[in-house]
């Protein structure tokens, strides 16, 4: 048995079964064994999954493009006689988004690029040990890196696939009520994990009463009160200026239908998505600590609960009509070279229906920005 097997075990057999969310947390986020800490970088084409940085730096610069837009209303709007602009990224990995994004203001923004101050959230120490070799020329700019939101943000937080890696809480629906899906050990051999259903805890019930989530009996579906507390936490953190997420997930009324009564979790390995939902042979189960684990994200509660801490959500929009959005006139990648042909190739992944265009969503709120119109928002609310 693994380390961390014996670790949740331990915990199982002094506390009983665990809750989905605790057993999630610690196979992804255990300071020493968990997914997220043992290595700086999991994505790629070396990885077990694939994010829209592993295209390449373009993902960066179409950011750093909206990013500079908002510089402009943040400077007009900001009573703050300093020119400090905060660029916060939670959930930085190792940071190399973020050296994009320099890289690209740098060059097409040299003002801003002087004006920047960046922050990098996260909670890998493996990951945030690695941010300033990672930022390389750009290493001067990061005030700092830390596992926590600052507590007072001028400028612009921004997360790329950071919800749907948060801890949730399966539930299922039966005949007899809700349940809540646990973690406990095989009565018959301890060193196997199964799923146990069993009462749904207080933070379940609130959730689901407070976002009137419906399911009919038979129906699976997993709840992130995380996600809500984290977008809430920075919602409170921002004092002037814009929240980008960026993550796959659907609207309440598509996320707890009939269109996913398996629920949407699963597990990512060498590229390789299962999701097994059956008490027995859940693939979450297997091997915690070693494969991510994840979700989609319930947009319909992230955008209630941005609302309900003073956000104004500015829009919502697949990340292809985002990206053609803040494209310049100019689209980089037009010519005939090797490297042109590169960057239209990695714009075509970024954008094309079916993949990272559709899957990903991006969602944009200001904090006393007013109802500023975006380049994000030229396709107004278009989703597929």
């Amino acid at each position: 048995m693994s380390l961390l097997r014996e670790i949740i075990a331990r915990r199982i057999r002094s506390n009983g079964p665990l809750a989905f969310a605790e057993y999630m947390d610690l196979s992804l986020y255990h300071p020493r064994h968990g997914y997220y800490s043992r290595l700086d970088h999991r994505s790629g084409q070396t990885g077990d999954f694939f994010t829209s940085v592993d295209v390449g730096t373009i993902f960066g610069e179409l950011l750093a493009e909206q990013f500079a837009e908002m510089s402009l209303s943040i400077r007009q709007l900001s009573k703050n006689d300093s020119n400090l602009l905060m660029l916060v990224e939670a959930g930085a990995g190792n940071g190399t988004l973020a050296s994009d994004v320099l890289a690209a203001t740098a060059t097409s923004y040299p003002e801003l690029y002087e004006e920047i101050q960046l922050t990098l959230v996260e909670r890998s120490q493996t990951a945030r040990a690695s941010h300033t070799a990672n930022l390389g020329p750009h290493a001067k700019k990061l005030g700092l890196s830390t596992d926590t939101l600052p507590d007072k943000i001028r400028g612009i937080i921004y997360a790329n696939e950071l919800l749907d890696a948060l801890p949730v809480h399966p539930v299922v629906m039966t005949e007899s009520g809700l349940k809540e899906v646990y973690v406990d050990l095989d009565s018959d051999n301890e060193e196997r994990f199964v799923e146990r259903l069993g009462p749904p805890s207080s933070v379940v019930l609130e959730h689901i009463d407070r976002f009137d989530i419906k399911l009919e009996p038979g129906w699976r579906a997993e709840i992130s009160p995380a996600s809500v507390c984290w977008v809430e936490q920075a919602g409170r953190a921002l004092d002037l200026g814009f929240l980008v997420l960026i993550d796959y997930g659907h609207a309440a009324n598509q996320l707890y239908s009939a269109t996913h009564v398996s629920g949407t979790l699963a597990t990512y390995e060498r590229h390789v998505i299962s999701q097994r939902p059956t008490h027995m042979d859940a693939a979450w189960l297997l091997n915690p600590g070693s494969v991510d684990i994840t979700a989609h994200v319930d947009l319909t509660a992230v955008q209630q609960a941005a609302e309900g801490v003073g956000l104004e959500t500015l829009t919502v929009v697949d990340q292809t009509y985002f990206l053609l959005g803040v494209s310049p006139t100019e689209t980089p990648g037009s010519g005939n070279t090797v490297q042109e042909l590169k960057r239209r190739l990695a714009l075509k992944t970024l954008l094309l229906p079916g993949g990272l265009g559709s899957s990903h969503k991006v969602m944009i709120f200001g904090k006393d920005v007013g109802r500023v119109r975006l380049r994000a928002s030229s396709f107004s609310t278009r989703m597929t």
